[in-house]
């Protein structure tokens, strides 16, 4: 894909959105669900849509929450049921009708202090800690188990809105419950919402069924069992904080003051159109902390501070800007955060590193320096959700900026991607080594080798993704890939035997995984090298070529 002109630049009038046309398209435009494009449809991370394409509208939400209170009750999930919010235009009137519905079903919905006066944001990993702590605590043995809800797109556009469910476990719902809940709410839109129960929002905000709790200082007061922040504030350590708009902006303060830490907000602005972002890639405002583009304003500001960090809207994933290095790539960093991790914490031997399979092979060669279990999974930080609540993995993480870990004392801290503890891991790992994350990123590929790292995207139809969703290993025919012999070639993840959705394959110094998009008419090709970007761009003509003869075979 090219650069736009303006990525990385100052939004510009033109690439705002018109929020009031964006809400009344919320509530006046009706889907169709017999048109694809506007159906309910969890992909990895809840159903995302934008009301403007009729992909996410009150229908579908209170046809998702109605299919939620049905999938609470079939399973005697009769305790709290956590609602958060992000910063996205549209999460402000999906939360009033989520509030609707579950109130009308009589569901104990408990939200942040002042959610109800345009304020009160929740971060992703916030809900996840609140489940994980009730469904803890003594009141478990009355059956009361908490589940949780939170309206938010992630780091998309600001046109988009998004739902996801995380069940008692506290992480994201497994596919089983998610295809349950696409299809009882579509089944509802389609029948005209006559089975959805809803009470008027100005009633349902008077319920004794719901209750408002000071959610910052439940997760905040917790901190220090999972970062070392004694450390950090006596090192004094400089952290330079771009929310970028999101749901955690009211966190860091109180971060801040609770551990005295030197913290300063650089941008301590909300606003739904995101207009203070600097353009993506490809020109749209999309806030992803793993972008050098969307991530400029605070790059340009990285010799201010010791370290530098961004979250997305709403806190899931991170980005880490050092003095030495910029930006860290997501995969830099989730090599040094294992390898610091699992050699400064007196964790079990026998916890093992989960690891994506598209995210770097740095990992793995980190894993077998330390002497460490790795578990290599389907894409979806779903797969990392059993073992961190047992604490069988230590740490989980993604090639897209999204990772979590267990507790200091080895105990379950979040189920979901954490971007608070990611980014203050940076400054945990300064302060205790006197390096920051790029320093330590140097030094690991001096002695592990120094990977480049691509991903590209092609047009490919419903039949073309059906065919590589299906492949399996004999249907490669190849046994070299750009100059190597191929040692591997998987169609399942090798950590959990799941199945990719597609093909990995494996030379001892590089590999590529080729996938379909599971919203988009396109295929991912990810690869890496560890010998250069010539030999990178060898393995991705080749893994394209690949895919073509697969797609001729079947006759596409």
């Amino acid at each position: 894909m090219s650069i736009h002109p303006h990525a990385g630049k100052p939004v510009r009038p033109e690439d705002r959105i018109n929020i009031g046309q964006l809400v009344s398209d919320y509530f006046l435009q009706i889907p169709n669900v017999d048109i694809t494009s506007q159906q309910v449809s969890f992909g990895t991370s809840g159903h995302r849509g934008s009301a403007a394409k009729i992909s996410f509208n009150e229908h579908h939400i209170v046809a998702i929450c109605q299919a939620v209170a049905e999938y609470r009750a079939s399973k005697n999930i009769n305790g709290p049921l956590f609602l958060g919010k992000d910063t996205h235009a549209l999460s402000e009137p999906a939360f009033a009708s989520a509030i609707s519905v579950l109130i009308a079903n009589g569901v104990n919905v408990v939200i942040q202090n002042d959610s109800l006066s345009g304020r009160g944001f929740t971060p992703t990993p916030v809900i996840s800690r609140l489940i994980i702590s009730h469904n803890n605590e003594a009141s478990v043995a009355d059956g009361l188990i908490a589940d949780g809800l939170i309206i938010t797109p992630s780091h998309n556009p600001p046109s988009d809105g998004g739902i996801k469910y995380n069940p008692p476990h506290g992480g994201p719902a497994e596919g089983d419950i998610t295809k349950r809940i696409e299809q009882r709410a579509n089944d509802l839109i389609k029948a005209g919402l006559v089975d959805v129960k809803q009470t008027p929002y100005t009633q349902a905000i008077q319920s004794p069924l719901l209750s408002q709790q000071d959610f910052i200082e439940h997760y905040v007061s917790q901190l220090d069992q999972v970062i070392d922040m004694q450390a950090i504030a006596k090192a004094g350590v400089t952290l330079g904080v771009d929310p970028l708009g999101g749901s955690g902006i009211d966190y860091w303060p109180v971060i801040a003051q609770k551990y005295g830490l030197n913290i300063e907000i650089v941008n301590p602005v909300v606003d739904a159109s995101f207009a203070f972002m600097c353009l993506d890639k490809d020109g749209k405002i999309r806030m992803d902390c793993s972008s050098p583009y969307a991530m400029a304003g605070l790059i340009a500001m990285k010799d201010d501070f010791d370290i530098s960090v961004g979250n997305d809207p709403d806190f899931d994933r991170h980005g880490i800007v050092t003095k030495s290095g910029g930006l860290m790539n997501p995969n830099h960093y989730l090599a040094v955060a294992i390898n610091y991790l699992f050699t400064s914490r007196d964790w079990p031997k026998s916890c093992k590193i989960g690891k994506t399979l598209v995210s770097s092979s740095l990992i793995d060669r980190v894993a077998k320096k330390i002497n460490r279990p790795l578990s290599e999974v389907p894409v979806g930080f779903k797969w990392f959700v059993d073992g961190l609540c047992d604490s069988n993995y230590a740490f989980g993480g993604e090639e897209s900026a999204g990772a979590a870990f267990i507790a200091r004392d080895g105990s379950t801290w979040t189920t979901d991607k954490d971007g608070f503890i990611m980014a203050l891991l940076a400054a945990e790992i300064l302060a205790t080594t006197g390096k920051d994350p790029h320093q330590h990123y140097l030094e690991l590929v001096s002695e592990l080798g120094q990977p480049c790292y691509g991903r590209v995207e092609a047009v490919a139809s419903f039949e073309q993704k059906k065919v590589l969703t299906a492949l399996s290993s004999s249907d490669v025919t190849a046994d070299i890939l750009a100059g190597e012999k191929i040692n591997e070639i998987l169609s399942h993840a090798s950590g959990n035997n799941a199945a990719i959705g597609g093909i990995k394959v494996v030379t001892d110094n590089g590999w590529f995984a080729a996938r379909p998009s599971g919203t988009e008419e396109i295929y991912k090709i990810y690869a890496e090298s560890f010998i250069d970007e010539q030999h990178l761009q060898t393995i991705i003509n080749e893994a394209q070529e690949i895919v073509s003869a697969a797609f001729k075979a079947a006759g596409l």
